[in-house]
């Protein structure tokens, strides 16, 4: 299912042990604007020093484009949580984003259920 150094992060019954705001060390707000349907794509470039536990799997995910919110459905974690990990990426110049096009109204339901059934296949 998991990683096995997840053991450390997740609990079956209590799910994740560590708490969203912990995870980003108490911020409430991404630096750089992200939408749910953005896409984001590592590029190759590693920030400098030690990635914390969360932004190397999130780097991780990013190897080649996704939205936001896949990231945050592996992720287990609150969007805006994904997103301030993943903003904090891009200020680090390792992944990049583009916006979703007008055709990615998040009002449009064969988005909703594109980016559904994508989600339920990688879970």
């Amino acid at each position: 299912m998991g990683r096995p150094d997840d053991e450390h992060w997740l609990d079956d019954a209590a799910g994740r042990l560590v708490r969203p705001y912990t995870v980003s060390n108490g911020r409430t707000q991404p630096s750089t604007h992200l939408e749910l349907l953005s896409m984001v794509r590592a590029t190759g470039r590693l920030p400098h020093g030690q990635l914390e536990p969360d932004h190397a799997e999130a780097l991780g995910l990013c190897g080649s484009p996704t939205t936001v919110a896949e990231v945050a459905a592996r992720l287990r974690l609150p969007a805006v949580v994904t997103k301030i990990l993943l903003s904090d990426l891009v200020d680090a110049g390792a992944i990049d984003t583009r916006s979703p096009g007008p055709a990615a109204e998040p009002t449009n339901t064969a988005v909703l259920e594109t980016i559904l059934n994508a989600l339920q296949r990688r879970l």
